[in-house]
Formats: structure tokens, sequence, C-alpha cells
């Protein structure tokens, strides 16, 4: 499962890569991230309802996303890479991931409105010409580093614990008050 999760993380650096430079994240390297999900699941013996929760928020994933294509907010390749990396998160740890992208996103437009700035004072030019404002927010990164993220989370055992403690722990909130 280490090296699956290792190669999942040198696809999804692949795309990031390909986000800045092209802005355009290949179908294939998308799919093949998805792909891998099932061969992780597969091999880490994920039961049915694990599978059936994980490809639900990648379906709900993808419906979201599309919302946002449909508005321009994002393009097509994010959305599908929005889908995948909600496959692989799964719904427990969604929001983390959710909040890992955002921020990252954040971080990334914030870097790009200074290049944006940089460029027009120092004529910086080509050497900051893959962040340049023009040609869009190549949110594919913010993605990908989401992505990463929800291969780190625990998986499996950990779930049910981190469910169990998260019940609990409002629960003793509302006592102390």
């Amino acid at each position: 499962m280490d090296a699956i999760d290792a190669l999942a993380c040198a696809v999804l650096s692949i795309l990031a890569v390909s986000d800045l430079r092209r802005r355009r994240l290949p179908n294939a390297a998308v799919a093949a991230y998805a792909a891998l999900y099932f061969m992780h699941a597969w091999l880490a013996g994920e039961s049915r309802a694990g599978l059936e929760a994980h490809v639900a928020a990648g379906i709900g994933a993808l419906a979201f996303a599309a919302v946002l294509f449909r508005f321009g907010w994002l393009g097509g390749g994010d959305a599908k890479l929005f889908a995948a990396v909600f496959l692989w998160t799964g719904p427990l740890h969604a929001s983390a991931v959710f909040f890992v992208i955002s921020l990252s996103g954040l971080v990334l437009a914030l870097a790009q409105m200074a290049c944006g700035r940089l460029r027009s004072r120092a004529n910086a030019g080509a050497a900051l010409a893959w962040l340049a404002p023009a040609r869009g927010v190549p949110y594919g990164v913010a993605l990908a580093a989401g992505g990463i993220a929800a291969l780190w989370l625990p998986h499996g055992q950990a779930h049910a614990v981190s469910l169990h403690q998260a019940a609990w722990l409002p629960s003793i909130h509302v006592r102390l008050t």
C-alpha cells in the first residue's frame, strides 16, 4: 500500500506541475490517480460499505465541482481532480481535506497577486510567467495538496476512533457549560 500511496503522490505532483506550466490537467493522469484508490482499497481490504462511502464522496464532490465549472469558477480538469481527491478522502476526512484545499488555494491566489505586482514593477517577464494572473489560478496545485493530505490521513480503524472521539468531545463541552 505504501507503494500505491507513493505513486499517487507522484501522480499528484505531476498534475500540479502540469497545471502550473500549461493550466491543463491530463485526463489520463487524473484517471490514473482515481484508479489507484481502487487498488489501494482492494489491497487494504476495504469493506463494501467503506468503498460505497468513498464513491459517494467522489460523486458528491463531482456534482459540487460541476456547479463551480458551470459558473466558470473552476476548470473541467479541476472538477475531475476534485472528484478524484474526494474519492480518496471519503466522507470522514472530507472537511479536513476541503480546508487544506481552500487554504492552499488562498495561498496560491495571494502568491499570484504578488507575482502580478512584481511583474508590473520589476519587469520580471518570463521568470514569473507561469504564475501570471491573466492565465487564471492553477487550482490543480491546491487540489494536489489536498490529495496528498488525504493520503496521509489515518485509514481503516482510525476512522472509527476519530468518529467516536468527535461524538463525545462536544458532549463534554455541553456538560461543562
